[in-house]
């Protein structure tokens, strides 16, 4: 019988079991449905560095935090939890692009299908826990902190913190709408000269995004059906998830290659298999180190927008 592409187990360290943690990968071999999957240690090793054990310690109440060396010592009664999908766990990501290193944070250029945060199952395609596994300037790793997010199928620029201080300053940024975000995107259909303002609430929450042509583009060249496509620049107040995608759609200007909220219609009829045509394109924001305004612009190459 075949596995199941996604496994859950949990595993509750008893009194009889200490003995084995001297070797947690043996114990964790010897669990009986772990056996089954024919897991060699090193994969263990490497699933969690990817994030997919995790630990819940039996002496406090703190929520599960992730398991990434299997020599911690452990106690009687703390408890294992294993997300075991190996489609995931054997994937890699396309690495993202270093664009300013300052130390207490750094600036990146997030390609298309890698994740802002992981998930349960596993964190490695997420840009944070690449550049911890990856990015370790004169042999040091570096600890990265979130202070904001990308949709996954998005591409653009972010910000990742050093240090908890560091990261409570650039939130406390975003927060104060002190970092100025733009985006770029490719929309079916002819967008009007005249700047528009979209403020449509989105998930009951108020949002509000400004949105100007840049260019207007022919339609695909080997289609006499499908609309024009327009090249428009987008700043926004807020920050809901999918606000840009949403209003473009609500406002009758999907972006070109929007599975979620896009005109599929379209996409399928243009015989390309476009990636969403939206990137964050620009950061703007006085430095919490230096107090200089710094501003981060993406090429049109690496914006990374095909038409």
């Amino acid at each position: 019988m075949p596995l199941p592409d996604k496994q859950h187990f949990t595993i509750f360290i008893s009194i009889s079991g200490l003995s084995a943690l001297e070797n947690l990968y043996v114990f964790l071999q010897s669990q009986t449905d772990l056996i089954n999957l024919n897991i060699s240690k090193q994969m263990l090793k490497n699933y969690a560095q990817r994030g997919a054990i995790w630990l819940s310690r039996h002496s406090n109440t703190r929520k599960p935090e992730r398991l990434r060396r299997l020599k911690k010592v452990l106690s009687p009664n703390d408890r294992l939890e294993f997300y075991y999908e190996p489609s995931l766990l054997h994937s890699e990501p396309t690495p993202p692009t270093l664009i300013a290193d300052y130390e207490q944070y750094s600036v990146w250029l997030k390609p298309r299908g890698m994740l802002s945060q992981g998930s349960k199952w596993a964190d490695h395609t997420a840009l944070y826990r690449w550049v911890e596994m990856h990015y370790q300037p004169n042999n040091q790793p570096r600890q990265c902190w979130i202070v904001h997010r990308l949709d996954r199928a998005t591409c653009g620029l972010m910000l990742l913190a050093h240090s908890k201080k560091m990261a409570a300053k650039l939130s406390a940024l975003f927060e104060q709408k002190q970092i100025h975000k733009r985006y770029q995107a490719n929309v079916w259909g002819d967008f009007p000269c005249t700047p528009q303002t979209f403020n449509t609430p989105v998930q009951d929450k108020p949002a509000v995004s400004h949105v100007q042509l840049l260019e207007k583009l022919s339609p695909p060249s080997f289609s006499l059906t499908l609309p024009s496509i327009s090249s428009v620049q987008i700043t926004i107040e807020t920050g809901r998830k999918h606000q840009i995608r949403t209003h473009l759609s609500h406002a009758g200007y999907p972006i070109v290659g929007d599975r979620l909220y896009g005109n599929n219609a379209y996409d399928d009829e243009s015989k390309v298999k476009f990636d969403l045509q939206l990137t964050a394109d620009q950061l703007e924001f006085i430095c919490p180190i230096t107090q200089v305004t710094r501003t981060f612009a993406l090429t049109e190459a690496q914006r990374n927008l095909y038409l």
